[in-house]
């Protein structure tokens, strides 16, 4: 069967030699790939064996440009979209591709016991798609899944758009592009990237079938049909490291820290999902839109002072209560800052924000910049002292340095249900409801209940990575975590993330988390760090074919 060639994407990515360092020009990252001979047709298995055919693949040929701005020729096998489960709700979504390079620079190499990239395109909860995808990057072609008639849209959805400053990383629903996907390939990784139901999936009755907690129990069964596959699907299965960004970013940590939890078995099981683990390895996660249940207080914490864009504050009075939430939620955590810092409270939080990421992020920027550029940033961003090539600044300095806050109060379980969170947590018919008892008492909407459903508590369970690392500690999660967000990104709070990374360093987890400074929602300026990343933590070394 004829394989139509991939159209020629460009992603601009910083240079991001040095972790976290924001980037100063930037390069493209191209893929342009051409059609070679084939091997076999694959036809997906929708079956209940879920038996993955290894002869199935497509052989293209793509060239990939590295983070130093080398070009690398890479050849590999590709196999088209595959349902992986037996009984799927809708194969458009439950489906996923795999690409296995099998010669870098004209040199032959054996991928059979390599990382596996498990990198989903997931964003603002959006459903995504790999059903039409013709080669390596399918989130970097938009991820699929747009809105159906009469869904909610992008407009309902704050999280879900990408900024401006966003490095380019984001799709059109804030899920990630191919950055991560073309340089895993190019260092030799197996790149698989699974399809997900969305929160805006309607059939025919006018149901819901894509909203909580469909889209991690999908990527679940994905993994579970890797494993199921052990020896017939390229890559070390055992090595599994999971990619998202923002809404795909909470999705890829929720994959971590959820492994082989009993909570889905049920809805696992009515997929028909292969009978294997859906532990996995290790986890990136940039900007994770997270613990929602928690969000729109410290969203107040962190951006309550903030003006919108317009210029407009936001109802004081609810910031201050939903402060409040925040300040009993975060003490009944119990977690301890990275570096010995000391407890984590809603007093101290933004000190230890400062200390431990905001400064050395800021530092790390500043010097990388020449002596002339360095001296024009810091005369225009005087809350910044430098001093013995140190940044230092205050928490209100910050504040007023990143500006308008982008969404209003409650950013997440909006009063009148037009957050797209609120869809997230529909049921049936029901387009949107309310997922925290404090927006379901001030539901703006009429509805005859102020309450919060029955089934709400367990969704949220099945939706928080904080969960399975606080409330029910999952021994069977991910032991390694690489966290990333832009200092200036006001879709979430900062404190969702570090939070996310006390709780696994709580545990004994490798955790390598960063902010890239000046940088909005989905910037991903290090990605070429976070592939020499994976070989680190993985003790992968490519195999070159004798």
């Amino acid at each position: 069967m004829k394989h139509r060639a991939i159209k020629r994407r460009n992603v601009v990515i910083g240079l991001g030699a040095t972790a976290g360092a924001a980037a100063v020009g930037g390069i493209a990252l191209n893929a342009s790939a051409s059609t070679a001979s084939s091997t076999g047709n694959s036809t997906g298995s929708g079956d209940s064996g879920l038996v993955f055919d290894p002869d199935a693949y497509t052989k293209l040929t793509t060239t990939v440009t590295d983070t130093e701005g080398i070009e690398h020729a890479v050849t590999y096998h590709f196999w088209k979209a595959i349902t992986y489960v037996s009984k799927p709700v809708d194969a458009t979504y439950q489906s996923l591709i795999v690409s296995a390079p099998v010669e870098i620079d004209g040199t032959a190499v054996d991928a059979s016991n390599a990382p596996i990239l498990l990198a989903n395109s997931v964003g603002g909860y959006m459903p995504s798609s790999v059903a039409d995808a013709t080669g390596v990057g399918a989130g970097g072609m938009g991820g699929g899944g747009g809105a159906p008639s009469g869904a909610p849209t992008g407009s309902a959805a704050p999280s879900a758009s990408a900024a401006s400053n966003a490095n380019e990383n984001t799709n059109a629903t804030g899920g990630a592009t191919s950055s991560n996907q073309l340089l895993a390939l190019a260092a030799g990784y197996v790149v698989i990237e699974p399809g997900a139901r969305g929160r805006t999936l309607k059939n025919s009755s006018g149901e819901y079938y894509g909203t909580a907690p469909a889209a991690i129990v999908d990527l679940k069964a994905a993994v579970r049909y890797i494993k199921s596959n052990k020896g017939r699907i390229p890559g070390d299965v055992e090595r599994i490291v999971s990619a998202g960004t923002s809404a795909g970013g909470a999705l890829s940590s929720l994959l971590g820290a959820s492994g082989d939890s009993p909570i889905y078995d049920k809805l696992l099981k009515e997929l028909g999902a292969a009978d294997a683990s859906d532990a996995i390895f290790a986890v990136g996660a940039w900007c994770p839109i997270t613990d929602l249940e928690h969000a729109d207080g410290a969203y107040e914490w962190n951006w309550g002072t903030n003006a919108l864009g317009t210029g407009k504050q936001v109802d004081q009075a609810v910031s201050k209560e939903l402060q409040s939430q925040f300040a009993e939620y975060q003490a009944s955590l119990k977690l301890r800052g990275l570096n010995g810092f000391g407890a984590l409270t809603a007093r101290n939080y933004d000190a230890y924000l400062v200390k431990q990421y905001l400064e050395p992020s800021a530092t790390t920027y500043l010097a990388a910049l020449s002596d002339s550029d360095r001296e024009t940033y810091l005369a225009k961003n005087t809350f910044i002292t430098w001093k013995n090539g140190k940044a230092t600044f205050t928490w209100d300095g910050f504040l007023t340095h990143v500006g308008a806050r982008k969404k209003s109060t409650p950013a997440f379980d909006a009063f009148d249900l037009s957050a797209g969170e609120n869809n997230l947590f529909g049921a049936g018919t029901t387009e949107s409801r309310h997922f925290t008892a404090y927006s379901a008492k001030n539901d703006s909407t009429g509805l005859s209940t102020k309450r919060v459903a029955s089934d709400i508590p367990a969704e949220l369970d099945q939706m928080n990575p904080m969960y399975h690392l606080v409330e029910r500690v999952n021994g069977k999660r991910s032991k390694h975590w690489w966290i990333r967000l832009g200092t200036n990104d006001t879709d979430t709070s900062h404190v969702i993330s570090a939070n996310l990374a006390a709780a696994a360093a709580k545990l004994g987890d490798d955790v390598n988390h960063l902010y890239y400074w000046d940088q909005g929602h989905g910037a991903n300026t290090d990605p070429g760090d976070f592939i020499t990343w994976i070989a680190k933590v993985t003790g992968h070394k490519k195999a070159v074919k004798k």
